[in-house]
């Protein structure tokens, strides 16, 4: 079955176009993992640029993938790429709540890039990752084997969880036989719809004008909306509030020149577009859970290894 032939009607004033999802990993990581609930803000028809390998752990419902329109059960396993509308729709009895209901992974395209290219061991993942742009399921041992390490990732954390990401995209990537592909053109929904034309504009603007003291009436102009409506329109396309966006812009430029260089604090502080110090520290402290000092500090060591230390050489 396919959404076309499912005959999908919005009601008064709503599109079907899918909401654009804005992912941002915490600082540090090369992918985000994340377990939601069910129902959950973020559990929408939606699209996003990262790939994204979506485990249901729990409920059995009906998944919307692309142009493709199936039935799910609990262990549902899939790879979609980037771009690619998804959603799945669990069944519910009244006033229900399935705990956990989702475990994910999402990684950027630079990210597979890097590792195909790096590593000849991983030459395999090129093919998965192209059929990925039309939604991948996996059955059999590799979705079994797949599901437990996806799981076990949740207690990893650095090294660890990226070795295991590794792996689990390597098992994967090695038997296409335990694999099927889901949709047939859907590479092109949501792409170039008005509401994401919309969006692109703002997410634009934003990223050129997040130092500036930007607001939200400056930004629904760009898009020819009243401020109010632009607000709930940017929270459904985007999955945060305008305020938290812009912080969270001002937050990853603010990690890039912390691990980058030797710019004092003070400076990051006002270069990224905050007025005070004291509001700097508690927006970075709230996206990356640590000190803008102690960032820099475990960026440095990252990067320097065993010579910023030579005595423990």
């Amino acid at each position: 079955m396919t959404l076309q032939t499912m005959n999908i009607r919005a009601a008064p004033g709503q599109t079907c176009d899918p909401a654009h999802e804005i992912i941002i990993c915490v600082p540090g990581e090369s992918f985000r993992w994340a377990k939601h609930d069910y129902p959950h803000h973020l559990a929408k028809w939606h699209r996003h640029p990262e790939y994204e390998l979506h485990l249901v752990t729990r409920g059995r419902g009906r998944m919307m993938i692309g142009d493709h329109v199936g039935p799910f059960a609990e262990g549902c396993l899939v790879l979609t790429g980037p771009n690619l509308p998804h959603h799945w729709i669990s069944d519910l009895e009244a006033d229900e709540r399935l705990t956990g209901r989702d475990v994910l992974i999402q990684f950027n395209a630079q990210v597979a890039d890097t590792l195909i290219s790096g590593f000849p061991e991983l030459s395999e993942m090129r093919t998965l990752l192209k059929d990925a742009a039309f939604g991948v399921e996996f059955t059999g041992a590799t979705a079994e084997i797949a599901r437990r390490k996806l799981c076990a990732m949740e207690n990893e954390k650095g090294a660890s969880r990226l070795l295991s990401f590794i792996a689990l995209m390597s098992d994967l990537s090695s038997r296409a036989e335990d694999r099927r592909i889901l949709s047939r053109c859907a590479p092109a929904l949501g792409m170039h719809t008005a509401a994401s034309r919309r969006l692109d504009r703002v997410i634009a603007f934003l990223g050129e004008r997040y130092r500036s003291n930007v607001t939200l009436g400056e930004a629904a102009a760009v898009c020819n909306m009243e401020a109010t409506a632009f607000s709930r329109f940017f929270k459904q396309q985007t999955g945060h509030n305008f305020t938290s966006y812009v912080n969270r812009l001002r937050v990853h430029q603010a990690c890039a020149l912390l691990a980058q260089g030797d710019m004092p604090v003070t400076q990051i502080c006002y270069e990224v577009g905050y007025n005070n110090t004291a509001n700097f520290n508690r927006q970075f402290h709230a996206v990356c859970q640590q000190t803008p000092s102690a960032y820099r500090e475990r960026a440095r060591s990252i990067r320097l290894g065993p010579a910023l230390h030579p005595q423990a050489a």
